[in-house]
């Protein structure tokens, strides 16, 4: 299949097959994929959970509105984001800068000193509503490497991520959950993988200004 008939093949699954479960090789081109997304800055204020802990998956099916793709799936990634960027995150990112690509500071430094003062001056709700729409960004591009990769999935906003939180006892490393995405394989009589697309015209979806 090209890419585009790979995205028709994709949809929100509604029932996982509990007894497949993905490959090494899978879950690596998934992390790789996580790691290689682009962010604002590049700074990567997003971490990704993957749980394969079956009890704890359950546990968290109570806090998903009990939707059964969490414990169903094969993995359950769980998208959170950084809550401390802070002088002290931006600094550390420019210090991988300069490692891999061994750029000087003087440089680094003009780029380096505007961002410490822009977050400097961000109080948390702007950083953290920043920080979430990178992770729309990282969920978006999971989602088509899953489908060039035939791997099932289901985006989640519907989940309570104070519980989340909790469970994962994600305050202590200051990070917060804002969206999971189970990832595995269809179940073979999930009736929706037979359901087809509704989306609009693409003249209606899409205005070209030559």
């Amino acid at each position: 299949m090209n890419i585009l008939d790979k995205l028709k093949w994709r949809y929100a699954v509604k029932k996982f097959d509990s007894e497949r479960k993905l490959s090494d090789e899978k879950l690596n081109i998934l992390k790789e994929a996580f790691n290689l997304t682009a962010t604002s800055y590049g700074l990567q204020p997003v971490k990704l959970l993957i749980i394969e802990n079956k009890q704890l998956k359950e546990e968290l099916v109570t806090h998903s509105w009990n939707q059964r793709q969490v414990a169903d799936a094969s993995h359950l990634l769980v998208f959170c984001i950084h809550r401390n960027v802070d002088a002290l995150y931006i600094k550390t990112y420019f210090e991988r800068v300069k490692h891999v690509r061994n750029t000087p500071d003087e440089i680094l430094d003009p780029f380096r000193n505007y961002l410490i003062d822009d977050f400097g001056s961000k109080d948390q709700q702007e950083v953290d509503d920043w920080a979430i729409k990178q992770a729309y960004l990282v969920l978006g591009n999971l989602l088509t490497v899953c489908a060039a990769e035939q791997i099932d999935s289901c985006p989640m906003e519907g989940f309570v991520s104070e519980k989340y939180d909790e469970l994962l006892d994600l305050p202590k490393k200051n990070l917060k959950s804002v969206l999971v995405m189970p990832v595995g394989y269809r179940a073979a009589d999930d009736m929706f993988a037979d359901f087809k697309k509704v989306r609009k015209e693409l003249s209606e979806a899409i205005e070209e200004i030559i």
